[in-house]
């Protein structure tokens, strides 16, 4: 069985969690949020979306304050309360300069010393096609926590208040088919299936092929966890920004 080298996470401080959409991190990497959190790491969550098209017996419109609800309840089980909604389309999100500024702009604000995203590849482990916003947002995310550090990028972003942050280390790909560190979330497994549970009515509305939160995510850490030789982890792709 391939092995997975332990990611060092001892010296994190600030993460901001960016992804797609509501419960993207909640299939592994709320786990890794709610073991920083306990150990006092500041953690707060973006996401591109409000996964308004997410519920297919939903109109947007209805789907997009029940989603937002839910997943600021999924942040809240895992000692989270910083949670920005971005407001692009669901189901369209492109890799546009405006989805860039927008991410610089909360890395700015926040200014964390790693960024987390969901896996971005075009293809999920075992070359299951990717969906499209997850490809489109996981390279801004790239990208703009590299413009952060740049004040000639998005000038604009100054006068409103967003100094350059050029203080992100690396950028964790969580789930990536190009994985090579786990994280060990052991101590935040059970945090991190309740994380996934508070999805309660889009977790439903998939249907009687909905996957149960702890057998799901006990089967997929569990499986990583082997790799690093401990009782559930998650798999990254870390991106490094900085060479020192």
């Amino acid at each position: 069985m391939e092995t997975l080298t332990r990611f060092d996470d001892a010296d994190l401080s600030r993460v901001l969690a960016v992804v797609a959409h509501p419960d993207d991190m909640e299939y592994g990497g709320a786990a890794a949020v709610a073991t920083w959190r306990a150990r006092g790491v500041e953690v707060g969550y973006v996401l591109a979306t409000s996964g308004e098209a997410g519920i297919d017996s939903l109109p947007p419109e209805q789907a997009r304050p029940l989603r937002e609800r839910e997943q600021r309840e999924a942040c809240a089980r895992v000692g989270v309360s910083d949670v920005r909604f971005l407001g692009f389309p669901d189901g369209t999100v492109e890799r546009t300069i405006e989805l860039r500024r927008a991410i610089a702009a909360e890395i700015r604000r926040f200014r964390p010393d790693t960024v987390v995203t969901g896996a971005f590849r075009e293809t999920w482990p075992g070359g299951v096609l990717n969906q499209a916003d997850h490809v489109a947002v996981g390279h801004a995310v790239l990208d703009a926590a590299r413009d952060a550090g740049n004040r000639w990028v998005f000038p604009e972003l100054v006068d409103q208040g967003h100094a350059p942050w050029g203080g992100v280390r690396t950028v964790l790909a969580v789930g990536s088919p190009l994985a090579t560190h786990g994280i060990d979330v052991s101590d935040g497994f059970a945090a991190g299936v309740a994380s996934l549970e508070a999805h309660e009515e889009y977790l439903a509305g998939l249907g009687p092929e909905a996957p149960v939160p702890a057998e799901m995510l006990a089967e997929f850490l569990g499986a990583t966890g082997q790799q690093l030789g401990v009782r559930h982890a998650v798999a990254v792709e870390v991106l490094p920004l900085q060479l020192f």
